[in-house]
């Protein structure tokens, strides 16, 4: 199953891909948007080109879980695109994803804000994938 990770923006939006078993979800472009209403179709034209199965979308919760504004759009937007793109769309907690991309750019040396959006999506669908295969599960049980 082919699946796309999207970190949505109000002027950008990150797109990952995962594609292949076994092979981390990687990332596969920023796309600059001159008006923020051209998302859906921008990101559908995307799920169309990449003949994706799936789409997961960040959804951009407050530390304390509750949702803001920028949640509220996210919805809308997943729904917009699942009915526009006829593909399951599935919202992902992202918190903290774009902190986890800084500093990982920090780390190898890397600056600048330019690819950072692809790779908080690439972050936020491994994530996804990783709760479905159990990666990452023992992190809740305190006896591993």
């Amino acid at each position: 199953m082919k699946r796309l990770g999207i970190d949505l923006g109000a002027r950008r939006i990150g797109v990952a891909v995962h594609a292949e078993e076994g092979v981390p979800a990687r990332p596969l472009e920023t796309l600059e948007l001159p008006e923020a209403n051209q998302a859906v179709n921008a990101v559908t034209a995307v799920v169309k080109r990449e003949a994706a199965d799936e789409v997961v979308v960040g959804l951009p919760l407050n530390m304390d879980g509750s949702e803001g504004m920028k949640a509220r759009a996210a919805r809308t937007f997943a729904a917009l695109l699942g009915r526009k793109a006829k593909v399951p769309v599935i919202l992902w907690d992202e918190r903290l994803s774009t902190v986890q991309a800084q500093r990982a750019r920090t780390a190898s040396g890397r600056k600048g804000r330019e690819g950072i959006d692809a790779e908080v999506a690439a972050i936020l669908l491994q994530a996804y994938l990783d709760s479905k295969t159990g990666a990452g599960a023992w992190l809740d049980d305190p006896d591993p």
